[in-house]
């Protein structure tokens, strides 16, 4: 056992007190190594006969040490030198910087930015409270189910077969950190398969369908979506494809429904030519105009032709944006390679508010706040579009449905989109313009953008429309 010598160490006069002197002296030798980890200390009187200073000094000065972590306590052997210091790397010269500052890249959740839920009508006082009953439970603290906590996939069934008619069970869902996660799984999943061919999205559509089929080098072409005609299914049904990416409850960003009777051609289509449909449900629980479609999932299952199906949804929009949390269904032969590739990506999904959200599922929380919500954005969509019609008249035309959490419009004006969108920016207004959703240039006879009303402040959306078209029509008396 190395034992300290202390002959080297004096207390001579430094302005100081002896016990501040000695901690020093001893912390000092710790951190520039000349007292190793584990080397035993002269007990307290030893060290204080040695000194000539008092042993309460030192009782005092080792008892400092030990609380701030450069000594242990051993009882009945001593005193030794920690194994692990607080501040081993901390030997370097003292210098006076100015403490680095990063940046900030927070996305506006402001007017209109689209794709945000009301946050601040979401019950939070609730949720906090399961998070905390929630919180305190050790079962929950260790490695969890990669699949997901189970009693949040049997909720998810539930919902999912009474509100959405999918056919599913909690061995066939996969929980995941979101919407955009599901997307890169299932893409992966089936791409392991052995399959190479070409994937068809949407045209204007989520751009983060491409962003993944682009960083995994996955083929993929465009179908489009009009104003007039929404999806062109046709283009679907006229060629061969590994598979195509849909929001068909309600088209992100145009704003429009494949309606029934396309969506079982689409599904006959998938069927006859061995290809798959991944069904995001985007805004699948707020519709104004129409009772919603069943889930596209729900009607092939009726004919079983799910085997080719993944169905995709997510809290984001329904409760909100940071919860992360999304949810996959997918076919029961595709569930351990979906496994296999979330692991890879990011393991199991935080447990404790997979539990918090079961409860707020089963306890019929999740079912009251989105009725709430669902009377609260269609007053935003009816103000929005009253407004829009009384400050543009006929200069706007609204081209989405009374749906979601957004609403486009198109002109047929010379005002550039995006300059447009950078002067309302300046007056602290999102305007996302439409050449945000379409990844490759693209020809078009009219401006277009889209506002998202979900965290617009419904007091606020009258004014804020007023200032939009003093904005455009001062950008079209500058030419």
């Amino acid at each position: 056992m190395n034992v300290i010598d202390i002959s080297d160490i004096s207390l001579a006069e430094s302005g100081v007190t002896l016990q501040h002197n000695l901690f020093s002296q001893i912390r000092v030798r710790i951190l520039n190594g000349r007292w190793i980890s584990g080397a035993k200390l002269p007990s307290t009187r030893t060290m204080a006969h040695q000194l000539k200073v008092s042993r309460n000094t030192v009782i005092q000065t080792y008892e400092q040490l030990v609380a701030e972590g450069y000594l242990v306590s051993k009882p009945h052997s001593g005193f030794f030198v920690s194994l692990t210091l607080p501040d081993q790397y901390l030997n370097a010269p003292e210098t006076k910087n100015t403490p680095a500052l990063g940046t900030d890249n927070t996305p506006s959740n402001g007017l209109f930015a689209p794709g945000v839920a009301e946050l601040a009508l979401f019950p939070t006082a609730q949720w906090n409270r399961l998070l905390q009953r929630h919180g305190s439970r050790v079962s929950l603290l260790g490695n969890q189910d990669l699949q997901g906590y189970l009693p949040l996939r049997e909720a998810l069934h539930r919902y999912l077969t009474s509100s959405r008619s999918v056919v599913c069970h909690p061995n066939r869902i996969i929980i995941t950190s979101g919407a955009q996660q599901s997307i890169a799984i299932a893409l992966l999943a089936i791409k392991r398969l052995g399959n190479n061919g070409k994937w068809l999205v949407e045209f204007p559509g989520y751009r983060q369908v491409v962003k993944v089929l682009e960083t995994f080098d996955m083929d993929y072409d465009f179908v489009n979506v009009t104003a007039e005609k929404g999806l062109e299914t046709a283009q679907i049904l006229n060629q061969k494809a590994l598979g195509v990416y849909l929001t068909p409850s309600n088209q992100y960003p145009m704003g429009s429904s494949i309606q029934t009777e396309q969506r079982l051609q689409l599904i006959n289509w998938a069927q006859e030519n061995q290809s798959w449909i991944i069904e995001d449900d985007y805004d699948s629980e707020f519709q104004f105009d129409s009772r919603p479609l069943r889930s596209m999932q729900g009607l092939a299952a009726e004919s079983g032709n799910t085997k080719r199906m993944v169905y995709i949804g997510s809290m984001s929009k329904v409760m909100f944006n940071a919860l992360r949390i999304g949810y996959m269904v997918v076919p029961k032969d595709l569930v351990d390679v979906c496994l296999d590739i979330k692991d890879a990506l990011s393991g199991d999904t935080p447990s404790h508010t997979q539990a918090a959200l079961a409860e707020f599922i089963d306890e019929g929380m999740l079912v009251r706040h989105i009725r709430k919500m669902r009377r609260r954005y269609e007053q935003k969509y009816r103000i929005i579009q009253q407004c829009i019609r009384e400050h543009f008249g006929n200069e706007w035309q609204i081209v989405s449905q009374g749906a979601g959490l957004h609403i486009t419009v198109q002109w047929q004006s010379e005002v550039d989109e995006q300059q447009f969108s950078d002067l309302a920016q300046s007056h602290a207004i999102v305007v996302r313009p439409m050449t945000y959703y379409e990844p490759i240039g693209h020809e078009r006879r009219c401006g277009s953008v889209v506002l998202g009303y979900g965290n617009a402040p419904l007091e606020s959306i009258p004014e804020s429309v007023a200032k939009l078209a003093a904005l455009y029509f001062e950008l079209i008396n500058n030419g």
